[in-house]
């Protein structure tokens, strides 16, 4: 594609839902450029060994068989940052990932493809509470505004309940028991617990050849044999080609490049519509500009081949920025465009916790007659979650086995275990890393461990953020750095929400509770080119016409604690709209 009408740069979570939108409603030609690699695309069967092909632009080179062998189920092959299929950085696994200064004690997780970071996530698709939206003054728009594409997007992504296994049994007990009522509403604006809202196709009861579907079944998990949906072998965080043998667009877990790149290719079949290409490996790095000063628009990008070193140059009527909240102001900024010191700023990334329960056989199996445990590789990842806006929320986790012990006992700020003094007024009993003999006798009891994944709902404020590091420079310019702590305000939300998680636990019934006290987790990442600030009620930048933001960095805050992608791309889908209603 030469003359793109709308240049996306992104194909992430959001890219792709914004040029779907545009193509199929506004009959506009977009041009994708990701920097990463495309897993499941005939043209690059190898993506991280060999160049491939350049562009694709046909449904018919998508390749569920070939995504298949490309996303095996042996967790570190997705989970390690440094040479796994998911991370990020370029698509040549020769070459190292792409380096960011975060001079703290935290973690980023992100990965760049085709799908980014929805490539390695749990699709749980829960709405922002609303209070979040309307009673936020930094918010332009109001939060009934969004409902129309919260419920497109649902609609695109298979959003619905999430089947439940033992371990959301014991977590309804213990939420019960403390007193929590049931949920009923999508629009959250009282605290309760209620089953999680996923992005993720559920299974039918039986299979098309007519073998029922229960704990009992022996057949194939083939698509070929019939079988559809979910498989609830708990691997949605290492990319989940499940059901094997399906296309592409019928993998049950919608990550963005199933829910919305097959159908944004199915646009160049219909001569009723626009066309969309999309072009892997394409690191853009710079975005050119005409006018100033003064009044400066848009007018294309400069990107660079990242196997072959060769830049290119493409004009388009309108910019789209989903790089995520790390490469969109990183961009911005290498491209010189105005700073009015809100650039990169206001970073949230919900300050997550982890609190763990440990039961005995008696009480689970009690709860769970049929089951008698609660083995958190079965099932999806999380079924069902607890919400207090103004606060956050927590939801039920099970996740496959070096994550799950990593994340349970691993992964802490707060020094040993054993040399770690607990508070007796407050509900844990351990707190920290577990190590030793202890670490793997707590191992050993899995099938009888539970954890409770904490998202706190902390604002954005200016001292957390993305910024140039002065110092270092990669290939695509200066590397990005990165800051984020949490404010007092924050850290006080999280103990409430561990103590309620805690109170959950010790309800249904746990022997033992630990809390992790996480150190902070960059995954949940939000509003460092947000609305009200950088970005206008459309989404345009507010100093540069026709450039607009289209991923989770147009987020004005964190939601109030819910996961944030139904969010980004609802608000990905309204955008469009605004684009094709002022420029085309």
């Amino acid at each position: 594609m030469n003359d793109p009408d709308v240049i996306v740069v992104g194909a992430g979570a959001d890219g792709p839902a914004a040029a779907w939108k545009l193509a199929t409603d506004h009959g506009l030609d977009v041009l994708i450029l990701e920097a990463g690699a495309w897993h499941g695309n005939k043209n690059w069967p190898k993506p991280h060994a060999d160049a491939g092909g350049t562009v694709s632009t046909d449904p018919a080179d998508l390749d569920g068989k070939l995504l298949d062998e490309q996303f095996t189920h042996r967790e570190a092959d997705a989970n390690d940052p440094t040479w796994g299929y998911l991370r990020v950085g370029p698509a040549d696994h020769s070459r190292a990932p792409w380096f960011r200064n975060l001079h703290q004690n935290a973690f980023i997780w992100q990965i760049s493809a085709v799908g980014g970071t929805s490539l390695h996530y749990f699709a749980n698709h829960p709405r922002a509470y609303p209070y979040a939206i309307d009673t936020q003054d930094h918010w332009p728009i109001s939060y009934e505004e969004l409902v129309p594409y919260y419920q497109l997007n649902e609609e695109m992504t298979s959003t619905q309940q999430a089947p439940m296994t033992g371990k959301e049994e014991v977590f309804i007990e213990g939420a019960t028991n403390a007193g929590y009522p049931l949920i009923e509403s999508k629009n959250v604006t009282e605290t309760g617990w209620r089953p999680q809202a996923n992005a993720v196709e559920v299974p039918g009861r039986e299979t098309s050849n007519g073998q029922p579907l229960d704990a009992d079944y022996e057949g194939s998990f083939s698509y070929d044999d019939g079988f559809r949906g979910d498989t609830l072998v708990g691997d949605h965080f290492q990319g989940s080609s499940t059901p094997v043998d399906a296309p592409v667009r019928d993998k049950a877990r919608k990550s963005s490049n199933v829910s919305y790149v097959p159908p944004a290719l199915d646009t160049n079949n219909d001569p009723t519509m626009g066309n969309v290409a999309i072009r892997p490996n394409a690191y853009v790095t710079n975005i050119e500009t005409t006018g100033g000063p003064g009044s400066i628009e848009a007018s294309g990008v400069t990107f660079r081949d990242s196997w072959s070193g060769q830049t290119q140059t493409v004009g388009a009527d309108t910019v789209v920025l989903a790089g995520g909240c790390i490469e969109s102001p990183r961009l911005w900024l290498n491209s010189g465009l105005p700073d009015d010191g809100w650039v990169g700023k206001g970073l949230t990334t919900h300050w997550f916790d982890w609190v763990v329960g440990v039961y005995d056989d008696e009480t689970v199996a009690e709860i769970n007659p049929e089951g008698e445990h609660m083995d958190p590789y079965i099932g999806q990842n999380s079924a069902v979650r607890f919400d207090k806006p103004g606060v956050g929320g927590m939801e039920d986790i099970g996740m496959s086995p070096g994550l799950v012990s990593y994340a349970d006992y691993l992964f802490s700020q707060a020094g040993y275990s054993f040399d770690t003094p607990v508070d007796p007024d407050e509900p844990w009993d351990t707190r920290g890393y577990v190590v030793g003999e202890e670490l793997k006798r707590r191992m050993s009891d899995y099938r009888q461990t539970k954890a409770l994944l904490i998202l706190t709902d902390d604002l954005p404020r200016q001292d957390n953020g993305v910024s140039l590091d002065n110092t270092f420079s990669d290939e695509h310019g200066a590397v990005p750095k990165i800051k984020w702590s949490p404010h007092p305000d924050d850290d006080a939300k999280r103990d409430e929400l561990c103590r309620i998680a805690a109170r959950i636990h010790k309800e249904a019934g746990a022997e033992h509770v630990h809390r992790c006290d996480w150190p902070p987790l960059l995954l949940h990442m939000q509003s460092s080119m947000r609305m009200g600030k950088v970005l206008d009620a459309n989404a345009e930048a507010k100093n540069v016409d026709r450039l607009f933001v289209a991923d989770h960095s147009a987020l004005a805050n964190g939601l109030g604690g819910p996961n944030p992608t139904n969010t980004g791309q609802a608000l990905a889908l309204r955008t469009a709209d605004k684009i094709a209603s002022l420029y085309f």
